[in-house]
């Protein structure tokens, strides 16, 4: 699956990662790759609003990470986990994190920056790239996954 989307506000980032929001389950992994300022931390409060999250999400490059609840589709609790790798500087601090509890879980897995920790990342996930568009609203979207599960 490859997809792309042109947005110009963050209102429209945040309606596209609604919608594909809908395809994720348990357990998936969304890579979010970009410059600063691209959209990243908008997709992620758009998946939060498809799980009805009601936290503020916010970017937590200083925190580096933050949970979410929201529910599942039969209404059951379902974590949304949040990863900012902004100001990591090897896959050794992710591993000093303990990531493994963090992707391995029930929940679903938003990491921005993701190109921090692309080696330690399974092949079953799903990558947004982020680039700016033409003018300086813009924004360029590409969706793929990986590899099912």
């Amino acid at each position: 699956m490859k997809k792309e989307f042109y947005t110009v506000t963050p209102e429209e980032t945040r309606a596209v990662a609604n919608t594909f929001a809908s395809q994720l389950k348990r357990g998936d992994i969304v890579a979010l790759y970009g410059d600063l300022g691209t959209g990243k931390t908008q997709f992620v409060k758009g998946i939060c609003e498809a799980f009805g999250a009601t936290s503020v999400v916010i970017s937590p490059t200083f925190v580096v990470y933050t949970r979410y609840e929201g529910k599942d589709r039969s209404g059951k609790p379902l974590w949304i986990n949040h990863l900012d790798l902004y100001r990591f500087q090897s896959a050794l601090e992710l591993y000093e994190l303990g990531y493994e509890e963090i992707l391995y879980s029930d929940g679903i897995s938003c990491i921005e920056w993701a190109e921090r920790c692309n080696d330690v990342l399974p092949l079953y996930r799903y990558e947004v790239h982020f680039l700016f568009g033409k003018n300086e609203s813009e924004r360029i979207i590409r969706i793929e996954q990986l590899q099912e599960r």
